[in-house]
């Protein structure tokens, strides 16, 4: 795997955030519990790696003792021109199920199309197309 993955540490929630993007992207998802890696700094069940890939690839566990957990602020995901813009416009209506949209999916002043959501995990993605 090449160039820049993502790679998210959650409060006990990787396992439901990572199916969620699986459901919103699609892609293939693989799941380790602590209990599978034979961690014993946290509940058996918790996420010690996760990995979705596919059109869009992330990493992801749940933080142990002394991990801090996700806190995204000033950053965003950027998928810009990365499929086809009907596949762009449903992403981020499936971002938006019980997130919060920032700014609309819509035709800019310069001709191209983007917008803002913040999924319900907390994190923002940017996504748009030209045209």
């Amino acid at each position: 795997m090449t160039g820049l993955t993502p790679y998210l540490t959650f409060p006990g929630t990787a396992g439901d955030a990572l199916t969620f993007y699986q459901a919103v992207f699609g892609g293939d998802l693989v799941l380790n519990t602590f209990a599978e890696f034979e961690r014993v700094d946290g509940p058996g069940d918790f996420i010690a790696h996760g990995m979705l890939t596919g059109p869009v690839a992330l990493f992801a566990s749940d933080g142990g003792p002394g991990d801090e957990a996700l806190q995204l602020r000033g950053a965003m995901f950027a998928l810009l021109g990365a499929a086809e813009p009907a596949v762009l416009e449903t992403w981020f209506a499936r971002l938006a199920d019980g997130g919060r949209i920032v700014d609309d999916l819509q035709l800019r002043a310069w001709g191209d199309h983007d917008g803002t959501v913040t999924d319900r995990f907390g994190v923002t993605w940017l996504i748009g197309y030209q045209g």
